[in-house]
């Protein structure tokens, strides 16, 4: 059986999605959280290999919402923590 964490998440537009939770990262100082999940999508049929979604994680008294990363020196930094996690 395979135990995948789902969790619903919503876009900073209101949008909810139920997704896959890969992982979560937390920044060095402890400021921002991101999370990496998958809605299930392969780049085409033959491949094994799942897309995977990075986001900015918000938490308010509303609950969790994910904002897109836009900023490159944000991405350059969470692609860091990312190579951080594969080669450990």
């Amino acid at each position: 059986m395979d135990n995948k964490d789902m969790i619903i998440i919503e876009s900073s537009d209101g949008t909810k999605s139920e997704v896959e939770l890969v992982t979560y990262l937390v920044s060095e100082d402890k400021s921002n959280k991101y999370i990496v999940y998958s809605k299930g999508e392969k780049p085409n049929e033959s491949s094994d290999d799942e897309i995977i979604y990075i986001s900015k994680l918000i938490i308010d008294d509303d609950g969790f919402k994910v904002n897109e990363i836009v900023d490159d020196q944000e991405w350059l930094y969470v692609q860091g923590l990312l190579k951080k996690i594969a080669n450990a």
